[in-house]
């Protein structure tokens, strides 16, 4: 019999037996990964993305000053907060993802990271929460942008130098943004759990604009990207629609502040804010698997049967994702990394793992395995899975290559960002101009200063990688790439 003409259940069964022994070899091979350093550099990426006045402990000191006068065109202080990315941007909805993920990563695994990590890893959070509380200061408005997108993409040049239009673009009642709103609650009520007990009354500052926030947003329902179309897309378009993140929000706050209120709220609005969605889809647009899992925690320790729909879904998350499996609707490449079309592949690689470690810790305390089939997926094998997928990024892969820079000894040399790829303010005084930078993004040279921890798209489906500025869906990298890596990284740092 030719193998195309097997049943399907054996294939399906060789297919997975396949994929199980691929991560059988690579959790035994003696391909070793300094797991502590790693997450040192991806929590010291953050310090260089800092807008904003820079601290005296800052680290990066390639960097510095940036963005003073921002938010003063609307005579409110926007200084500081995360370039999201390679850009001078500072863009709302991925920094507030950016935040909840980062917040999520010291709530689950902060007892991993060791003493200086964790303080490190707070303040990282605490860079974007105080960007966030600025940003909603005034009630019924949050401030969800500080920078023309277009006249900074016209540019390279340093974020020390620059001179492009610093727009303060809001939302408000006549102008919603329920997506945004919703995804900046949830950053400030899961950073509320994070400081309740190192500072109560950052915390209640926190979860109480966290309340108003999400108030906002399910009041004056919209998404931004209708109200703010011409300044945030194609950049950050909400194509998923604002519904999940109202739930994300309520979520958190459900998490955060304990109120049956918010409880209440998922499951009243369940079906009709489609929580049933995308249930394998993760990332700053699209909340719904980590949603599932989030809520699926209670559910499996039993204390909340009204949610158990959320674990449902959050159990057909997992089939969804394990190759070899009947309902896989992820690829994989050659080389096993986790593919997504569309750019940036490394945040659906972060994120998606994160969703596997944080799922199969709650199945552990829970002494539950997820029903894929006529089989069942561990809580160990959606660890080795997780794993698979860091020890990718960090160099067990075809290339041999870390696509975390200055990790390894081989690793990208030309990312697609403005700061690492200029000459710095101590090495070059004068200032660059707009179009001067141009013959830097285009040189074949290695970047002059080195961007640690900064984790890049990564390559493509055939495991290729170009390391060339110009390619900036496979060399920029982005803080939701880094947030979910955090967490990861603390977890095997203590469990190799």
């Amino acid at each position: 019999m030719a193998p195309n003409s097997l049943p399907a259940s054996f294939q399906l069964f060789f297919t997975a037996a396949f994929f199980l022994i691929l991560l059988h070899l690579h959790h035994c091979s003696a391909f070793g990964q300094n797991y502590h350093d790693a997450l040192r550099k991806s929590i010291l990426f953050f310090e260089g993305q800092r807008s904003g006045k820079l601290p005296p402990d800052q680290r990066v000191r390639w960097r510095r000053d940036s963005g003073l006068h921002d938010g003063a065109s609307a005579e409110v202080d926007l200084t500081g907060g995360y370039y999201d990315a390679g850009d001078n941007v500072k863009f709302g909805f991925p920094m507030a993802f950016t935040t909840t993920l980062l917040s999520w990563s010291v709530i689950d695994f902060g007892k991993n990271m060791g003493g200086g990590e964790l303080g490190n890893a707070i303040r990282a959070v605490k860079w974007g929460t105080d960007y966030l509380l600025k940003a909603t200061a005034h009630d019924g408005v949050v401030y969800v942008q500080v920078g023309d997108p277009l006249s900074d993409h016209n540019c390279w040049e340093r974020p020390e130098d620059m001179d492009t239009l610093r727009t303060a673009y809001r939302i408000d009642a006549n102008n919603p943004g329920s997506d945004v709103a919703g995804e900046t609650a949830a950053a400030l009520a899961a950073a509320s759990i994070v400081f309740r007990s190192r500072d109560p009354a950052y915390s209640r500052l926190l979860l109480n604009r966290a309340v108003k926030v999400f108030e906002f947003a399910d009041r004056h329902r919209g998404a931004y990207s209708s109200s703010l179309r011409y300044a945030v897309c194609p950049f950050y378009c909400d194509n998923n629609g604002y519904q999940d993140e109202l739930l994300w929000g309520a979520a958190w706050l459900h998490k955060a502040s304990r109120r049956r209120v918010y409880r209440e709220y998922i499951v009243r609005n369940e079906v009709v804010l489609r929580a049933g969605d995308t249930i394998n889809e993760f990332g700053w647009d699209n909340k719904h698997a980590g949603i599932n899992v989030l809520l699926s925690k209670e559910v499996l320790m039993g204390r909340a049967a009204d949610l158990k729909s959320f674990q449902i879904n959050a159990d057909e998350f997992i089939c969804s994702v394990l190759p070899g499996f009947s309902h896989t609707q992820v690829q994989y490449s050659p080389g096993g990394l986790i593919f997504k079309a569309g750019g940036s592949n490394m945040q659906h690689v972060t994120s998606l793992s994160f969703l596997l470690l944080a799922y199969s810790n709650y199945l552990s305390h829970a002494n539950h395995a997820v029903p894929c089939g006529e089989t069942s997926a561990s809580p160990a094998l959606l660890k080795r899975l997780a794993k698979r997928q860091v020890d990718y990024i960090l160099g067990d892969n075809p290339l041999r290559m870390s696509y975390m820079v200055g990790y390894g000894p081989h690793y990208p040399q030309r990312i697609h960002h403005r700061g690492s790829s200029l000459p710095s303010v101590q090495a070059h005084p004068t200032r660059i101009g707009c179009k001067a930078g141009s013959r830097y993004y285009l040189s074949p040279n290695p970047n002059p200063n080195l961007l640690v921890g900064a984790v890049v798209g990564g390559p493509n489906i055939s495991d290729a990688f170009p390391d060339s500025r110009p390619y900036f869906q496979e060399s920029e990298p982005t803080t939701y790439i880094n947030a979910p890596l955090v967490g990861l990284l603390a977890y095997f740092s203590a469990h190799p």
